[in-house]
């Protein structure tokens, strides 16, 4: 008792590290991500679901809105849950009758590796990795309570005896299933991945128990109203999904992919290695080959269909755990310096990569640094999605640039007359842009933004046709070329984003006024007909 009483204790100091350690290296010169933004912009718009994510992120932002919007309620959620992720991958340590040194080396890969990258940003992949994880970890409970048998002669239904083991790991499976279908839909391949490891194994006598459907439906229930949502708006999941592997997914190295599972957790690598290996090959791991299976298909799938790197990253931390407690094994009595290996490679080449997943320094010092270190380059992480290279990786540059867009764009409206400006709309050309007006709106005093980029399509007044002055901001260099301009009776181009290393850096802003009768028609119809694609029923 005294021993597992110190072993919580080592959970909990190290859950809490886990917690404040992106408040700690982050650095203040670096504004909210704009998928950030946008997220955020969800919880002013509280639906059952949007054009992009399921809805459970909106609820977080609603909170974090209410409390402020700062930068450290934005990072409170991500930075929590990475923490419970970890909680979950020890209580799987001590499950399988792991000890201090387990609990150690399944904990650095959160403190070392791509994981802290994942859990800084406000993005639902941080909910998916804890959701992933949960699954994983509530069958692992109920396969290893089911693993407890007492002589045959034992009445059926006495505590420990076959089949009389408890459910509670099924319903923590169906639970999370239900809670990470809505933060997102990727949940899915996960989930029937396990399915499939289950069917492929001596678990597949699961599917015999009541309590495995039951647990199924209690997800769906918390699924279902997302459904609801989706059929009544023509499921637009579909048409993201089509759209994402359009313009994004197809230009993903498949090469790249693999390459990049084991550089984002390269930290960790004898770990998850370890985790693979045991759950695959080994006697003791057998009754857990259904997680190896899944992670093999999901690995498979999502190298086949291009998935960006990241799409992977809910996949390790239960390998953290399984790896943890083989590697405490294969050490034991063995001599000491294996041990101190293992942590110290860790460590070392944690701190180098975790100069690539924190802004932890200024723009310019980075840039700096990482053209002195070129291994970042060579591993890939200054390449954006365009495939090519840049000063800084692309999240970073993501960060920037986005008060000095909004607070030029209200520079603009405000010097409008009276008359003017209650006939004037922000317009961004995409959802960066429109989100981050939408923050720092209300204090440069800047109307609602408008657009049809993301959920934006859906939030824009139907009537914003009528609107007589647009300041537009876009990322396009040609804007001002294009036909649609001559259509208005005033275009100029008034200013632009000049914070360095941006990835907005160069965005123009744009003053539009008397826009003709053609092109408010053409303007309508344009949002008309964007969002009939996003629905199935209209195609």
């Amino acid at each position: 008792m005294r021993r597992l009483l110190t072993l919580n204790r080592l959970i909990f100091l190290l859950a809490l590290f886990k917690f404040i350690l992106p408040f700690i290296v982050q650095n203040s010169v670096y504004e909210p991500h704009r998928d950030e933004f946008l997220y955020l912009a969800e919880g002013r718009h509280l639906a059952w679901g949007y054009l992009e994510v399921p809805p459970l992120m909106s609820v977080m932002a609603m909170v974090t809105n209410l409390l402020g919007g700062g930068l450290f309620w934005i990072k409170l959620w991500p930075s929590l849950f990475g923490a419970l992720t970890w909680v979950i991958v020890a209580r799987l340590v001590l499950l399988l009758g792991g000890k201090g040194f387990a609990l150690i080396l399944g904990w650095l890969p959160f403190v070392f590796g791509y994981l802290v990258h994942v859990h800084y940003m406000f993005q639902p992949n941080f909910l998916e990795v804890f959701f992933w994880t949960a699954m994983a970890y509530g069958l692992a409970l109920y396969v290893r309570t089911d693993m407890t048998y007492q002589p045959a002669s034992v009445p059926p239904g006495t505590p420990g005896a076959p089949g009389a083991h408890s459910p509670r790991g099924l319903y923590i499976t169906g639970i999370s299933w239900g809670l990470g279908m809505m933060s997102k839909y990727s949940v899915a391949f996960f989930a029937i991945g396990l399915l499939i490891g289950l069917l492929l194994t001596k678990e597949r006598r699961l599917f015999r128990n009541r309590h495995f459907y039951f647990a199924f439906l209690a997800g769906l229930v918390i699924f279902l109203p997302n459904i609801i949502w989706q059929g009544i708006h023509g499921f637009p999941v579909a048409y993201h999904m089509k759209e994402l592997q359009r313009q994004q997914l197809d230009n993903v190295s498949q090469a790249g992919f693999l390459m990049d599972q084991v550089s984002f957790n390269l930290p960790g690598i004898f770990v998850w290695a370890a985790g693979l290996y045991w759950t695959g090959f080994t006697r003791a791991g057998r009754p857990y080959r259904f997680v190896f299976y899944a992670i093999v298909l999901v690995l498979a799938f999502l190298t086949i269909n291009h998935g960006k790197s990241y799409y992977a990253m809910g996949a390790y931390p239960i390998l953290f755990g399984f790896g943890a407690v083989c590697l405490e094994h294969l050490t034991a009595g063995r001599p000491a310096f294996l041990r101190y290996s293992l942590v110290v490679f860790s460590v070392v080449t944690g701190c180098y990569l975790d100069t690539i997943t924190l802004p932890f320094l200024p723009p310019q010092q980075l840039v700096t640094y990482y053209s002195r270190n070129d291994i970042f380059r060579r591993l890939g992480f200054l390449r954006w999605e365009d495939q090519k290279d840049h000063p800084l990786p692309q999240d970073f540059a993501d960060m920037l640039g986005w008060r000095e867009l909004t607070e030029k764009t209200a520079k603009v409206y405000h010097a409008l007359d009276s008359t003017e400006q209650p006939h004037a709309v922000p317009d961004g050309d995409n959802y960066g842009e429109m989100a981050a007006m939408d923050y720092y709106g209300p204090e440069c005093h800047l109307p609602a933004a408008i657009g049809s980029s993301a959920s934006y399509l859906l939030w824009t007044p139907n009537d914003f046709y009528k609107n007589n002055i647009v300041v537009l901001t876009t990322d396009y260099r040609k804007q001002m070329q294009l036909d649609y301009i001559r259509e208005f009776r005033f275009a100029a181009l008034v200013d632009s984003v000049t914070t360095p290393y941006a990835r907005e850096f160069g965005s123009y802003i744009i003053l539009l006024k008397g826009p003709s009768e053609k092109f408010r028609r053409d303007w309508r119809d344009s949002y008309a007909s964007k969002r009939r694609k996003t629905s199935i029923f209209h195609q």
